[in-house]
């Protein structure tokens, strides 16, 4: 049977305007890697400056602190994407639990809210809760008597304010992934479960657990393309000098040594070190979910 396209014309109009700015502003910019080879001169230009081969990438290993950063943004990463497969796997199953429709389309709805709100307007909000002098959280300690905390002011407890945070903001949108994937369970197995005098306890580790793995490995896997994006919004508006050591990471890095210092060529160097790493994790993520939870792009 021959198959008519003629229907389909409009559809393919509708993706042009989204080609064409991802054209601009994500393609036409690569032209930029080019910095990261040369020893860029404004009154040149990027095309007319010295080319300086791999200087700028040997410049970036010799950096006393990048080792540091990127342990800061790999330790950083690594513990949002833990928090980020947990906290909503367990709030999924506790709500999935509830037997009121009204209350869990609720806390749903409250949960996912933050996920719509912007680092610039949450930042603001944490600034203003963990404060140590006026901070809700820090006048809760000290009520209790405990000593106040200075969250975004110590390096010690800077990244781990980080997760929490991020955690916070992101982990409604997990919950209402994990609760799609437990619509997608077979009544019949929690039948077959409660015939065989298995409790809800029992049900949940032998039945519903078993039916998310398949999309807790898919998320989990897919997210190692994110080991080396630590969230540059979030630390950017809430870190300082004073916890660089624990969390400045490869972003922020980047954007000191560009924008402040003005210092493209080697600011360019890392990004492109860090974009050439987080492709190889893509790759290998998508390899892995093909080969784990069956997961295929086309």
């Amino acid at each position: 049977m021959k198959r008519k396209h003629g229907g389909e014309w409009p559809f393919h109009l509708m993706l042009i305007p989204g080609v064409v700015l991802v054209f601009i502003y994500s393609y036409v910019p690569m032209a930029g890697i080019v910095m990261a080879f040369k020893r860029l001169a404004p009154s040149k230009g990027m095309f007319g400056s010295p080319w300086v081969g791999w200087r700028n990438f040997e410049y970036m290993l010799h950096m006393p602190e990048i080792s540091g950063v990127l342990w800061n943004t790999v330790f950083i990463a690594v513990m949002k994407m833990a928090a980020g497969v947990a906290v909503p796997v367990a709030f999924a199953l506790m709500l999935n639990e509830a037997r009121s429709r009204l209350f869990k389309r609720s806390v749903q709805t409250i949960i996912y809210f933050p996920h719509f709100l912007s680092w610039i307007i949450l930042s603001g909000l944490l600034i203003d809760i963990l404060s140590p002098s006026t901070g809700i959280v820090n006048e809760l300690l000290r009520r209790l008597g405990m000593k106040e905390i200075y969250f975004l002011g110590d390096p010690g407890w800077f990244p781990y304010t980080m997760v929490l945070s991020d955690t916070w903001k992101e982990f409604g949108y997990g919950t209402i992934v994990y609760l799609a994937a437990l619509t997608g369970i077979n009544p019949a197995l929690y039948e077959a479960a409660a015939l065989d005098g298995a409790g809800r306890l029992r049900q949940t580790l032998y039945v519903t657990l078993p039916g998310l793995l398949p999309m807790i490995i898919l998320m989990s896997v897919l997210s190692l393309g994110n080991v080396l994006n630590a969230g540059f919004e979030q630390i950017f508006n809430l870190y300082s000098p004073q916890v660089y050591k624990t969390g400045d990471i490869i972003d922020t890095l980047v954007f000191r040594i560009g924008l402040e210092n003005a210092n493209y060529g080697v600011a360019t160097a890392v990004g492109l070190f860090k974009s050439v790493v987080s492709f190889g994790l893509i790759g290998a993520s998508y390899v892995l979910a093909y080969r784990w939870a069956n997961y295929r792009i086309f």
